[in-house]
């Protein structure tokens, strides 16, 4: 009898250890910071990118950061990201020369190592990262990589997004895709050697 309560604890405890990392994926690739004020708030383009310069705006206009860096190429449009995201920071009041545009990066490893380099010419020591939730942590290990070396504090701080939270994204369709997906390119990314991007 006392083997049977013993197998019913390990099974409650592994039952809770699983559901409890279940749980726990989306809290992971969605790390968030106490904001301070920064010498730039970076943008990356992406998923719901609206989403991201609006909330980028949003601190600009707070008084977290004198600028804005949006970072993105060309896809399909004419204009690079960085310029369609620009154009949507201005038509919500900031001023054109307080945003600097990167329209070189084509992933997330571009951003950082194409954002380091204005980071290091302006020799900023802090700066916000928005992006949209669960591309956080990825974006987040990217812009720590590239920017080994110098001194300067990444403070991570998500937009929002339509469909995906941090907790309850098994419950749609899509957001359990971008999680797992999310997942596996962010193990990637944190696998890769610190000097490689």
């Amino acid at each position: 009898m006392k083997w049977v309560t013993w197998l019913i604890v390990i099974l409650i405890f592994i039952t809770a250890l699983v559901v409890g990392g279940f749980v726990g994926i989306g809290f992971f690739l969605s790390p968030q910071d106490e904001l301070e004020k920064a010498d730039a708030i970076v943008v990356i383009s992406g998923g719901e990118t609206k989403q991201r310069v609006t909330e980028a705006v949003d601190l600009f206009k707070t008084g977290w950061s004198p600028l804005l860096i949006m970072s993105g190429a060309a896809r399909d449009e004419k204009v690079s990201n960085a310029e369609a995201m620009q154009q949507i920071a201005v038509s919500l009041g900031v001023p054109k020369e307080k945003i600097i545009t990167e329209e070189e990066a084509e992933n997330t490893l571009d951003n950082a190592k194409f954002v380091r380099d204005i980071i290091k010419d302006q020799k900023f020591t802090k700066i916000i990262l928005v992006t949209s939730p669960y591309h956080q942590r990825r974006a987040y290990l990217a812009f720590t990589k590239a920017l080994q070396g110098l001194p300067v504090k990444i403070i991570n701080h998500s937009s929002t997004d339509s469909i995906w939270r941090k907790n309850g994204w098994w419950q749609d369709d899509w957001a359990r895709y971008l999680t797992w997906s999310e997942l596996q390119k962010t193990i990637y990314t944190w696998a890769l050697p610190d000097r490689s991007i």
